[in-house]
């Protein structure tokens, strides 16, 4: 009731045309539009300290907490491992190997299908950068070449967690063997923003896909591919060696 009333009374300020309604409405007016005195030193000053003690909290969290939560998940241990922005989900049984220099976006989702007599393997080389909100969702086995770029909002479908039959998915049954796949990216693709990749996909070695693209079938190497579903529109070949 009481927030029934406050509303009630915000809209009722607003709207009506009685005198103190509109006091009222100054009054709120003048209260959310105060602003503090501009001194440029002084928040300059204030601004660097909120900084500089952002990144040091930041960065102790990262190196006596993240990191070596995340490294008790893995099956081995690598080294120049940089998490930024916290701790991974990680979701289901798989088993996770990484290379060294990995940096990885903590709003990142890798998941393991549930069901299946083996357990899911994720493989990620060296030198790999995985941006924000990526999910990897690993059906039966994803490699991850050396010297990749995922940007963020990627995707690795390698299974899609419910079935195609709408009455299998309507009593709670998983995903076919059918429908799961394993997803390579060869070393040095770049997977651009919002890239989205499909079970049973190979990309090959030096592709870019462009952003906001959907892989359906596999890449040559040395290309840029683009589109829904992405095709190849030329060869970066000579670039690549440049």
């Amino acid at each position: 009731m009481s927030s029934f009333n406050i509303h009630y009374a915000k809209q009722w300020a607003k709207t009506s045309d009685n005198v103190f309604a509109k006091l009222i409405k100054a009054g709120w007016g003048g209260v959310k539009t105060i602003e503090m005195p501009n001194i440029p030193v002084l928040f300059k000053i204030i601004y660097l300290f909120h900084i500089c003690t952002k990144q040091l909290v930041s960065d102790l969290l990262r190196v006596l907490y993240f990191t070596p939560i995340f490294k008790s998940r893995l099956a081995n241990n690598p080294r120049k491992l940089y998490l930024y922005g916290g701790l991974p989900v990680v979701i289901g049984s798989l088993e996770i190997t990484m290379g060294n220099k990995v940096r990885l976006a903590a709003v990142t989702t890798i998941s393991g299908r549930a069901v299946g007599r083996e357990i899911p393997q994720l493989h990620i080389g060296d030198n790999v950068g995985i941006g924000w909100r990526t999910s990897i969702a690993v059906g039966e086995k994803i490699f991850i070449g050396d010297n990749v770029r995922i940007a963020g909002d990627c995707y690795l479908a390698g299974y899609p967690g419910h079935p195609v039959n709408a009455q299998d998915r309507a009593k709670g049954l998983p995903d076919t063997k059918t429908q799961v796949g394993d997803i390579f990216l060869h070393d040095d693709v770049w997977l651009a923003t919002g890239v989205k990749v499909m079970p049973g996909v190979t990309i090959g070695k030096g592709t870019i896909v462009a952003a906001g693209s959907v892989v359906t079938k596999n890449l040559p190497d040395y290309v840029l591919a683009a589109g829904v579903p992405a095709k190849v529109v030329k060869s970066i070949k000579e670039q690549a060696y440049g």
